[in-house]
């Protein structure tokens, strides 16, 4: 094996250099994996433009991520070298109320990998074998950089609790709408709407499985769901696009009683009408990342082909072009879905 390998550093917002470092070895209770594909997402590309809150430079990048096994730590067992995996990012402290309540995604010391961490732009990566999960061989390194995202979307979906036989509505047909769309539909729902004010969204949206998708530039969110669900409307409303417009929306038009799932991080401070939500006694609630049994479950639903990801690949850049692939997409903000880098081509 190599001595020394490539990492990504952003040095300062939009600043992105590559630097030797030693290969690190795979320490007790470790996996060394060589990382193949990288996932550019919404929260990357805040850093990118200096707009992440909690994340300061110099940082290394990358928590979306597929590889493969090149060697064990002692004690590790249940892996085998060149197996597929990915990597859970969530770095907690497993004493907190929290986390020894299961609820590790909510730690009040949580690290993400990427952010207050180092992330996994190298072209390789020790992680704890905690953190590593295995795989199926049909699917291939781009669906597995993927499936962190669909974990998001499995989690927000069963925040709701047991969606079959529901009607849906989700705001907003970025990468985790048409994910959270697409994994309602898969666990059950009756009916699915999406809304967006790009058309090139919707019909992803709707080639990937929605029921209906309506643009809110020319519909009225509350008639195009009495349009497409008849008067009741839907049974919860999911917000995938985190504006004051759409949380609006889905405050004033819910049908009384029913509930709204927060999915999107709201990048100001938001102003909505509590008044109708407390009027309405609409339960809103809110979901953060993912713990293991939704990786699972996202794998699952890909493996079975419940849902799709290749659709939501816009294009691959080579490792060393991470600076060009967000250039791309702030060139291409609607275009763009899911930026791949590959970390192997160089």
């Amino acid at each position: 094996m190599e001595e020394s390998m490539l990492q990504q550093v952003m040095t300062a917002p939009g600043e992105i250099v590559f630097r030797e470092v030693p290969v690190p070895k795979a320490g007790e209770g470790q996996i060394l994996i060589r990382i193949r594909m990288i996932g550019i997402c919404g929260s990357d590309i805040h850093v990118y433009h200096g707009k992440h809150p909690f994340t300061s430079y110099p940082i290394t990048q990358g928590h979306e991520v597929s590889g493969e096994i090149v060697a064990l730590g002692r004690g590790v067992e249940g892996f085998c070298a060149g197996q597929k995996v990915t990597v859970e990012p969530q770095v907690f402290c497993g004493k907190c109320h929290p986390c020894t309540h299961g609820k590790y995604n909510l730690c009040e010391e949580l690290k993400v990998m990427g952010f207050q961490t180092t992330g996994v732009a190298s072209t390789y990566f020790a992680a704890d074998a905690s953190k590593v999960t295995p795989l199926p061989e049909s699917l291939s390194f781009e669906e597995g950089a993927m499936i962190e995202p669909l974990a998001v979307a499995v989690h927000a979906v069963r925040r709701f609790g047991e969606v079959a036989g529901k009607k849906v509505a989700v705001l907003g047909a970025g990468p985790i709408g048409n994910l959270v769309a697409q994994t309602a539909k898969a666990l059950g729902a009756e009916t699915v709407l999406v809304t967006d004010v790009s058309d090139y969204r919707l019909e992803l949206a709707k080639r990937c499985g929605a029921d209906e998708a309506v643009n809110t530039a020319r519909e009225d969110f509350g008639q195009a769901m009495v349009r497409c669900m008849g008067p009741d409307k839907a049974d919860v409303i999911y917000d995938c696009a985190g504006s004051n417009v759409t949380m609006n929306q889905a405050i004033r038009c819910a049908r009384k009683g029913s509930a709204i799932i927060l999915v999107a991080v709201f990048a100001d401070m938001a102003t909505v009408d509590l008044a109708v939500l407390n009027d309405h006694e609409l339960d809103l609630n809110t979901t953060m990342m993912y713990r293991h049994e939704d990786y699972v479950t996202a794998i699952g639903l890909v493996e079975q082909g419940r849902v799709q990801l290749r659709p939501l690949m816009s294009r691959i850049f080579p490792f060393r072009q991470f600076r060009q692939a967000y250039e791309y997409i702030d060139a291409n903000r609607e275009t763009s879905m899911k930026i791949l880098v590959n970390v192997q081509e160089q």
